[in-house]
């Protein structure tokens, strides 16, 4: 059997772009909270929050090193790939990518290794500064990366010669009109994936027994901020989705599966959408709902698929995408108000709302993924947004050329994220680090008592 070997390329990109941001999104917002960790021990001296620390450093050393080995073979297949984006667009691409190299990824190497390895070798002032410096530049990081993809999604400040993409404003460029809404609904995203996580996991090591003094602490800090990012991230989406669509109406239109342009359009809550046949099967619907959300008007009209023909998405899988994204969201809240108002009324946890706290340990991910399918297949059949079609940037490699690779990627990930699971729940499953050395320090102070003991003992026989 032939595969389109377009097809195939695409594919393999999805699932490299669909390893690595796992890993981002995590790191991003776990700098931060490493920061207010560190920020807390220096201000309270309470070594619970150190203990809080060093915990969770680990997991970020693992989870950072993760994200760097596969953002590097995803930077590779631009050039295996997808070698007419960088020769039309390198002039733009380019400079992006290595300001990102230039102001992140060097300030994060710099004062990593003080991070992760400075304990008792430098100052707690030095540390909180290597560590807050690392946390802005993995935002850094984030803001160059999300300006190349916004641009691609809004292109602004460009001028074409000869088939190349040429700067005209920088600032358009990098301040494109996707840009704002993008960059802090991902960031978002980022930390409520940390909350969620770093919950999950405290929630798992009390289920365990294995929890130490700090882990109650970070379970209310993940619980804290889920319980105020998550409903942050609703009304982000919000003003997100009113500027798709103001720059990218097919992608809404694919979204909400409206097939023609129509005023009222109803929102579909669920249903089959029927690309061939142009209708939507056992559609759940609310009417007016998609013109009011979206243009705040019950009659608003809202354009239909029927005016993008060939220049629109694949509608199933953004209308699915878009819904789990969001119910997932709907979810996080309700978990994380739910959490909120049982500690508010007792710092103890309920079995029951501890095991669903740990059962959401990676829904962050299920988020991430999901929004950046609706944004990723939803910028389809373009590379840059309207101007550049992905069909026009693929490499002519064979099939099986790209079909072995793919599988070659597949199993290499699939093997490196079991292992990144079972590293946390290895982790997860061990005694506090506070509960080890207050077991070696009672076991110490024993033997002294025992032994001072005996020497008295003797005395007295003597």
């Amino acid at each position: 059997m032939e595969f389109d070997p377009f097809v195939l390329a695409r594919i393999q990109f999805a699932v490299n772009m669909s390893f690595h941001i796992l890993f981002p999104s995590i790191t991003v917002g776990l700098t931060w909270v490493l920061l207010y960790f560190r920020l807390r021990f220096t201000l309270s001296n309470n070594k619970a929050w150190d203990y809080a620390y060093f915990f969770w450093v680990k997991i970020f050393a693992l989870t950072f090193a993760l994200g760097v080995v596969s953002g590097l073979t995803m930077s590779f297949q631009f050039g295996t790939n997808w070698p007419g984006f960088t020769e039309k667009t390198g002039n733009i691409s380019g400079p992006l990518l290595g300001y990102e190299v230039l102001t992140a990824f060097f300030l994060e190497a710099s004062f990593l290794g003080i991070m992760l390895f400075g304990k008792g070798r430098v100052s707690n002032r030095t540390h909180l500064i290597a560590t807050s410096l690392v946390a802005i530049g993995t935002t850094l990081s984030a803001f160059w990366i999300l300006s190349l993809n916004s641009w691609m999604q809004t292109p602004a400040g460009y001028e074409i010669v000869g088939g190349k993409f040429y700067a005209k404003d920088w600032l358009a460029i990098i301040f494109n009109p996707s840009f704002p809404y993008r960059f802090a609904h991902m960031l978002n995203a980022s930390l409520l994936t940390c909350a969620f996580l770093i919950a999950g996991v405290s929630a798992w090591r009390i289920i365990q027994n294995v929890e130490g003094p700090a882990t109650l602490l970070v379970l209310k800090t993940g619980i804290t901020m889920a319980a105020v990012l998550a409903p942050l991230q609703l009304f982000l989406g919000d003003l997100h989705g009113l500027n798709t669509l103001k720059n990218q109406p097919a992608k809404i239109a694919a979204i909400e599966a409206i097939w023609q342009t129509e005023k009222g359009a109803p929102f579909t809550l669920f249903g089959f959408p029927d690309e061939e046949n142009k209708t939507t099967h056992f559609a759940l619907q609310i009417p007016q709902a998609a013109s009011l959300i979206l243009t705040h008007d019950p009659a608003g009209e809202l354009q239909g698929l029927n005016e993008f023909e060939g220049r629109h998405p694949p509608v199933a899988m953004v209308f699915w995408s878009f819904r789990v994204m969001v119910g997932i969201g709907l979810l996080m809240i309700v978990v994380a108000w739910w959490a909120a108002f049982s500690l508010y009324r007792s710092p103890l946890l309920k079995p029951l709302l501890l095991k669903v706290i740990a059962a959401m340990t990676f829904s962050g991910w299920v988020a991430t993924l999901a929004g950046w399918y609706v944004t990723e297949i939803g910028r389809q059949p373009f590379i840059v947004y309207g101007l550049l079609k992905s069909s026009d940037v693929v490499a002519s490699h064979a099939s099986a050329t790209v079909m072995g690779t793919l599988f070659g990627y597949v199993f290499l990930y699939i093997g490196l994220l079991i292992s990144y699971v079972g590293a946390l729940r290895y982790l997860s499953s061990k005694p506090a680090q506070s509960l080890t050395l207050m077991h070696e320090y009672m076991s110490s102070a024993l033997a002294t008592d025992v032994n001072a003991t005996g020497s008295t003992n003797q005395g007295e026989s003597h």
